[in-house]
């Protein structure tokens, strides 16, 4: 884990200031944004993974006209 700096110091003072209430939502949102940059990485990932046989599908003489469009 990387050291910490000022600006975490600074954060975790901000979270002590809050209630429980709004911690418990700020633990909803961090927990959001972790699953939304997890789904994200998985979506190109994929994507990586089929450009190899989309190249093969779409790379071929019969469909070469379509190239020029």
């Amino acid at each position: 884990m990387p050291s910490r700096n000022r600006n975490d110091d600074t954060l975790l003072e901000k979270l002590r200031a809050l209630s429980p209430e709004k911690l418990a939502e700020v633990e909803e949102l961090v927990e959001f944004l972790l699953k939304q940059d997890e789904d994200h990485q998985l979506r190109r990932a994929a994507m990586r993974m089929s450009e190899p046989a989309l190249r093969q599908a779409w790379d071929n003489p019969e469909d070469a006209d379509y190239d020029l469009l």
